[in-house]
Parts: structure tokens; sequence; C-alpha cells
């Protein structure tokens, strides 16, 4: 052989055995199920009592069995409802596997990630260990000596759906959420050499301090640790260490230095590499990812991360899809986690057990504070399954940057005498708190209303931090009176945020009702977004009050000199560097045209600082109807999004509605001064001098209104022809509103102004003038307003000025039985009207408004079948209305009016004199 291929091939042979030694010291990881929902593995299975039972069939495996024909669905409450079968079937599985003849010699576990819920584990017929009580928890079982290598081997698993255990019944099995069945999680081999680590736990400290507790199997002389640093984004090596093993126990430490700190805002990760040595020769190694983070909870201040006081922007979330349960993909994970990122929160909770590996690696590297939970929903574990359940929930999660807190269970779910052993296996100490209760230095009182508690909360002097607020059950919740909490906490320097209930509507597919979907009645329907994870109005709410960035109030007119002053919300980063973008636009033919933008990068702005930016906006940039700012961050994600109106509606209306005066041939009275002939359009109006109908070109558009309330009659009525040929109309009534007058022109525009309200309208829900329209022959709308969503009174921000379409739907906000729901709904209420299009059967007609801060109605939205007292909101007669106040909307359990000033009912004050501003609408039914 030639020298060069002589030397390629030895190169070849070297690197082969080395990355053959390098396998056969390391640590390795062979999935027999799948590695999660989306590439399952099927493996033999039968179920004993429901739909299949007794039949051998083929199970994909991670899978809850009832969303695969299997057994009987069931939520948590089923247990006390006589009218409902309490399915407590067993699942039986098997699956074959191939052992290697190489494997030899090395020590092999068998882990289960989560299995619902009493466990056996059988391999070749013989019992691994113990039955394992707990469904949402790793246990491992070591299983070398059970294996026939360099042969097939049978795995046999038996999962009972209820557990022998009776606490673990009622800690997991009758809790408020949907109770499957089946190994929900990865099953999986650890093979290793007979020489390992049993345990690796990691405290890595902010201030560079680095230590590990390492469990070995056994005690060898000359046994050492090498541990070595990489920067897992760079590459870039931090440093590495040796230290001697002292027993199967050993606490290694070593101080890095300077360190890149982990921060749900800056991610940074390491990579450390455990290498254990005998003699100075490696003989296993495993790699596990490091934050370098410092948790406190110092007490009557604040829980700090990193010397920063923490405000937790958080969601509590459960692990849960439609179609598979609580078996979940990467991409599940993934999806939820940039929702919450887009929503700008910084914090999740785990509700109410430990999540999947995979979650909570995302957390770790795409940035969020976890509260990790161990299951108990309203009642605890016993102080015999406890303890191991705590164990296996720190020994799966300690190593994970993100988890910052434990908490023990949920709304009663504990035993206190199981505390104790969460700081005997957790090395870094992190704090432990019990949802609802104020212990541990935390006030984390559930479902405050406004302004509670006597000594509590945002009145009290602990650190106070609700794990649960402003529950959501369809549209109420969540983004309702968020501006009024927030707004009240973080006047309080022991403020550590909050947590809302709950990230999405948890309706399943049900299999035994031809895959339609169930939340059972208003249990599960608590989402900012659906089910499958279509989002809510509430969802934009959050994005623009939890924004790091926040623009501070401003009047945006032609006198505006384009000075901004932003606000730094984040708790560690910098502005500096990140984009900010405007734009100038302009309403033509119904879209938005830009007509001129520009960006700028931010200059230095401190968390907790503010500072001026200027926008370099044109001489004529009062010709342009509204302005746009957007900020993104310096990966160039966008934080939010801001806008303004240019003009006022009336100026807009001036511009945009030509031929005001007459133009055309003069209005013909057809009856009675109360019908006339405008070219193309005719107008009817009926005694009240309201409008009966409208037709073009001799069609009817069903057009009426205003419509008055059974004390409204009409007092006196002025018909006057003016020089222009218009006709005014100026009729009185006995009650509001007072006056409204009428003005025709010859064009076939109508003008419409009502009187502003008086103190009658005072304490009621809304106030303006109401009009009908048949729904039914309603196709969609065009606006210029704020939009897409439609609001509350409490639920303003969010909603943003521009121009929007959407298309007729009758959803009913969180609830569907037959798939996805279509948002934005198109019924409700609607914030700053300048103007509308609305298309029906009829042909298009078009409403513009000249009174600033004008809300619309569109129709009266369905309630769903399950709602509550708090979500049941007024609307008025008609079908379109103009109004200057609507209602606010509660939450599941509370009403509206407990749930702070922004509900408040908004009441008409004025003296003898006052120029209050009437309702002015101009409508153009050309």
């Amino acid at each position: 052989m030639k020298p060069k291929l002589l030397l390629f091939a030895l190169t070849i042979l070297c690197s082969f055995s080395i990355a053959f030694a390098q396998e056969q010291l390391a640590y390795q990881r062979i999935y027999l199920s799948g590695k999660d929902a989306a590439s399952t593995v099927d493996w033999d299975f039968m179920v004993s009592d429901g739909r299949k039972a007794g039949k051998w069939e083929k199970i994909p495996v991670p899978s809850n069995w009832e969303l695969h024909g299997f057994g009987t669905y069931n939520y948590g409450h089923d247990h006390s409802r006589k009218d409902r079968e309490l399915g407590k079937e067993t699942g039986f599985y098997k699956h074959t596997f191939e052992v290697p003849q190489s494997w030899m010699g090395k020590a092999i576990n068998i882990v289960f990630a989560g299995s619902m819920t009493d466990t056996e584990v059988k391999v070749n017929g013989q019992l691994a260990g113990e039955i394992h009580q707990g469904a949402f928890y790793e246990f491992k079982y070591d299983i070398t000596k059970l294996l026939r290598f360099g042969q097939e081997n049978l795995l046999e698993v038996k999962v009972a759906k209820h557990s022998a255990n009776a606490s673990i019944n009622r800690a997991e099995r009758q809790a408020d959420f949907w109770i499957f069945g089946g190994i929900f999680r990865p099953v999986y081999l650890e093979v290793m050499p007979e020489n390992h680590f049993s345990r690796i736990a990691i405290d890595a400290k902010a201030s560079g301090n680095f230590e590990a507790l390492v469990k070995t199997k056994a005690v060898h002389k000359d046994a050492s640790i090498n541990v070595s640093l990489t920067d897992l984004q760079s590459q870039a090596p931090l440093g590495e260490f040796t230290a001697p093993l002292a027993g199967q126990h050993t606490t290694v430490s070593h101080e890095f230095g300077k360190v890149k700190t982990w921060n749900p805002e800056d991610p940074n990760l390491y990579l450390a590499k455990f290498t254990l040595m005998i003699k100075g020769k490696p003989v296993y190694s495993q790699t596990e990812q490091v934050g370098f983070r410092t948790v406190e909870l110092r007490e009557n201040d604040g829980i700090y991360v990193n010397g920063t006081r923490v405000i937790f922007k958080g969601v509590n979330r459960h692990s849960f899809y439609p179609t598979t349960g609580r078996a979940l993909s990467h991409a599940n994970h993934l999806e939820d986690i940039q929702l919450m990122k887009e929503m700008n929160m910084n914090a999740v909770r785990m509700s109410h057990y430990p999540p999947d590996e995979e979650f909570l690696d995302l957390c770790d590297s795409l940035g969020l504070f976890v509260l990790d939970e161990v299951t108990g929903w309203q009642d605890g574990y016993d102080t015999i399954v406890g303890p191991k359940l705590i164990k296996e929930t720190i020994l799966k999660d300690e190593n994970h940057p993100a988890v910052i807190v434990w908490d023990h269970g949920n709304e009663g779910g504990w035993d206190f005498a199981n505390e104790k052993w969460f700081h005997h296996w957790d090395l870094q100490k992190r704090p432990v708190i019990y949802p609802w209760l104020n212990r541990n230095g935390v006030d984390s009182f559930h479902y405050p209303i406004y302004k509670a508690g006597i000594n509590r909360l945002s009145n009290g002097h602990h650190i106070f931090m609700p794990t649960e607020m402003l529950h959501g059950l369809y549209d109420g919740g969540h983004g309702a009176n968020l501006d009024d909490f927030w707004t009240d906490y973080m006047t309080n320097p022991r403020a550590a945020g909050g947590f809302l209930w709950v990230f999405a509507d948890e309706a399943v597919v049900r299999t035994d009702r031809s895959d339609s979907l169930d939340a059972d009645g208003n249990h599960a329907p608590d989402g900012i977004v659906g089910p499958y994870r279509e989002k809510e109005g509430s969802f934009y709410t959050i994005k623009d009050i939890w924004s790091p960035v926040q623009v501070k109030p401003m009047v945006v007119n032609a006198h505006f000199d384009g000075k901004l002053i932003l606000e730094n919300h984040y708790l560690y980063t910098n502005l500096e560097g990140m984009q900010l973008s405007w734009r100038l636009l302009k309403l033509s033919d119904w879209e938005g045209k830009e007509s001129a933008s520009g960006e700028l990068r931010l200059k230095s702005v401190l968390p907790g600082e503010r500072a001026q930016e200027s926008l370099a906006l044109p001489e004529d940039f009062s010709n342009a109807d509204w302005l746009e700012v957007t900020v993104k961050d310096k990966s160039g994600s966008p934080i939010n999004t801001w806008s303004w109106p240019i003009t006022s509606p009336a100026q807009f209306a001036a511009r945009h509605i030509t031929q005001q005066p007459a133009a055309g041939a003069p209005i013909n009275i057809v009856d009675n001064d109360r019908t006339f002939q405008m070219g193309k359009i005719k107008v009817y109006f009926n005694e009240y001098y309201a409008l009966e109908k409208v037709e073009k070109n001799a069609q009817e558009i069903p057009f009426s209104g205003p419509i008055f309330n059974s004390e409204t009659a009409p007092k006196s009525t002025d018909v006057q022809l003016d020089e222009q040929g218009n006709y005014h109309i100026r009729v009185e009534y006995t009650a509001y509103p007072s006056v409204v007058k009428w003005t025709l022109y010859p064009n076939g525009l109508i003008k419409v102004e009502a009187s502003a309200p008086d103190r009658s309208q005072s304490g009621k829900p809304y106030a303006g003038l109401h009009f009908d329209f048949p729904e039914e022959q309603v196709a969609g709308i065009q606006w210029l307003g704020d939009g897409p969503y439609r609001v509350w009174q409490n639920r303003l921000r969010g909603a943003r000025f521009g121009i929007w379409q959407k298309d007729y739907n009758n959803t009913i906000t969180g609830y569907s039985t037959k798939g996805r729901l279509e948002y934005p709904e198109f019924k409700g209420y609607h914030a700053d009207l300048f103007a509308y299009r609305l298309a029906t059967e009829s042909g298009d007609f078009s409403v513009y408004a000249e009174r600033p801060g004008l809300f619309f109605r569109l129709f009266t939205p369905a309630e769903a079948p399950y709602t509550t007292d708090g979500l049941k909101v007024p609307f008025p007669e008609g079908g379109l209305s103009f109004l200057y106040k609507i209602p606010a909307i509660g939450t599941k359990f509370h009403s509206a009016k407990e749930m702070g000033p922004s509900s408040y009912d908004w009441r008409s004050v004025g003296h003898n004199g006052d120029r209050n501003d009437p309702i002015m609408l101009w409508l153009d039914f050309r």
C-alpha cells in the first residue's frame, strides 16, 4: 500500500477506534418506545374493561389509550358523579426487543418517563422491581440480570389506571383535570459501563462557583472525576478540573470565575462533561447542561435570581393536546413555549405535575422560569408514597436552570410532613411554596379580587405572588382587569408577579363520540388559547400589558413632534441595540397604504429606566391616518406594536366622504314627511322618526333605528329644507336621546346626530344608539379602528388601531364540539370606530363616525351552555350599535365589579353649559 493511502487508512481506523471507544464509555439511551407522541412505536396491547376490552391489538407508545379507542374517558370529578361511569381499567402491554451481545458486562436500566398509574414491569417473565405508583413521575429498574444478551427479550407491562394507594387516587385521579391511562411518556434503556454515575446533581451559582454531587455505583481506589465545561453556543471551553472520588457520594466543587449567567432573557448554557477516571484512565462519561444562576428567597422582600428581584409574568400550563391527551411531542412543547414568549411571559407553572423532560430542556434553552410541581390537586400524597415521588421529581428535574421553585402540591394537596424531603434531595435548596397558601415566605393566594386581603397580598408585608389569578373561562378573565391588577401590584416592592389560569383550553377529542371535542362542561375551557392553540383576544391584551418595552401614553395628532418615551420593564436586559421601526399609513380603498417609514437603533436604557427617542417623521406626516411603531429584540423578534390615529374621526370623515353638499337631483318627499327619495336612495321613517328601512334602486336594505325603549316618545318634530337642498329633521324625545337630528343630502348621504348621554344613562351597562339589521344577511366587515379582536370595558388593551377585516362567524369563545375555533370572533363590542363597511346580501354600506372614542357593536354573541354569572354580559336590542360605553366582563368565579377600577360603572357627569360630544354618524348606502 502506498504511504499516503496507508496513512489515510490508519487515520480512518484510528478515528473509528476513538469514536467506538468514546461510545463504549459514554452514557447511551436506546428507546423502546417512540421519543414522543409524534414518533411512536407500536406495542401489543389489551385493556381489561371499557372499549375494545379483552382483545389484543396494537397501540402506539407513548400514548393515552383512551385516544386510541380503548377504555373509558373520565374527568377527575367523575368519581363523585352518579351519572358517570368511572373507568378503572388495566392495560396490558407487550413488546420484544433485541439486546446485542456487545452489551454483556454493561449496566442496563429500563426507564419509564411517565405511566398512568400503578405500573408493574416484567422482563422475560421476571419482575423488574416493585410496582411503581404515581402517574407523572420517571422511574427506572436495573434489568441487567434479567436480559438475554444476543437474543430477543420480552417486555411485559401492566398499568392500572387507578392506584392501589388511596392517597394517589385522591391526589391525581380525583382532580380537576382529565384522567387518562397508559404509558404516555417514553420508555428507554440506559446502557452504561459497569462503573458509571447513578446521579449527578449540579449547583452552578451566578458567581461561577460550581458544585456537583456525584453518586457512583461502587467505590474504587484511585478513582477521580474530571469535569470540563464548554459554552454551548460558542463551543468555547470554560475550563476543567479533576477531583478525587471519596466514596459513593462525593461532592466536588470548583470556582470558574467569570461566567455568562442564565436568566430567561439571556439563557446562557454550558455543557458539563463528567468523566469517571480509575487510575487515570477514563471508564465512563456523561454530559449535563448547566446554567449558572443563583436563586434566593429573601423574606418580606422578594425572590431573587442572580441578585435581581424577579417579577413573574407567568401562566399555568397543563401537559395536554386534544388529539393525544398528555402524550406530547417536541413540536407541542415548542409551540407552547413560543406562544408564552410571544405573550411576553417569562415564567410558567407546571400544573399540576412535573412536565416532560423535553419541555424543561426547551425552557432552559429558550428562557422561562419554571415552578415545578409535585401532584396533589386538593388532596395530598401520604407519607409512604409522597417522599418517593418528591425524590423522583427532584432527581429528574434538578439540573434544569429554568426550575427555580418547587411547588408542594396545589390548594391543599399536600402533607406538610413530606416537605423536608425537598431539601433533603435538592442540592440547590430551591424555595418550596404551597400554591394558594401564605407559607414559607410567599403569599400565593388563588383568585384574589382587586385590593383583596387584610394584611395580605398587595396590602401585606410578605412576598405575594398569586399562583393562580384571573381565572379564564370562555372570554372572561385573563386580560380583563389584568391592567388594574398589574398596576396595583407593581406599586408594591414585595410583588413577585403572578400566574394566570390557564394557558390552553383542555378539550379532548372523544374517540367514543365521533371525535367531537369535550371540555367536560366548564371545567376545562379556561385557556388564553384554544385546544389547538387558537389565540383569543386576551392573548394580545397580555402581550401588551406584559411587554418589557412600554411607550408612555401620549397624544398623537398633527402637532406631534415625533418624540416617544420608552420604559424598560425587563429584569436583566438593556434596550441598547434593539430595533424600533415606524410606519405612516393611510386608508385607500379600504386598505392601509404605507406612505413613509423608518427605523432606528435604541440607545442604552437600563432595566427600570426610561428614555426619549425621536422618530424622523416627514413634515407632511399629518396627511397620514395613523402611525404604527414596532420594537424588536436583539434577535429580531417583535416585542410589541403600538399604533395611534393621527387624524380625528371628524377629520377622517371629512377626507373620505366626498360631495357632502347637495350634488344631485332635489330630494323628493314621497309620503307624509316621512319618506324621502334621494336619487337612487329612498329612506323610510316611522312615527318616531327612526329609520324603518332603506331602499337602493328599489332593493330593500333592512337597516332600521335608532331603537327606542318604551319610555321614549317624540315630543316635537321639525323638518326644514336648507338653501343647498338638504333636509334637516330635528326630533326631541321624552327620554335619552333627548334630541336626534337627521340630515338628508341629495347625493344619498345620511347624517344622524344624537345628543350626549345624560344622567339617566348612569348605572346602565351601555349607552348609545342601537340599530337593527338581519344578522343572517351579513357576510363580513372592514373597519378602521381598534381590532381585530373585540373588547370589553375592562379589556381595551391589546386591540390595536388600524384597518381590519373579518368574515362573519358565529364563534362562541372557548366553546366548540366540532373542531378548531375561528378567531377573532365576529360578534361583540369593538373600540375606537372611525369607519366601517359592512358586506351584506343587500349590498355593502358604510358608516363613518365623527365622535372620538366611539365603540361599535356587531350583534350579540351566543353564550356557551356552561357559562357562569360573571360572564353573562348585557347586550342591547338590535344588531348594530354605536356606543359611548360598554360593559365589563368578569371571570369564572367573580363578577366584573369585584375586579378593579376598569370594571366600575362609567357615570355621566356634567353641568349646564358643557359642550359634550354627541354621537355623529354618516350612513352611506350608495
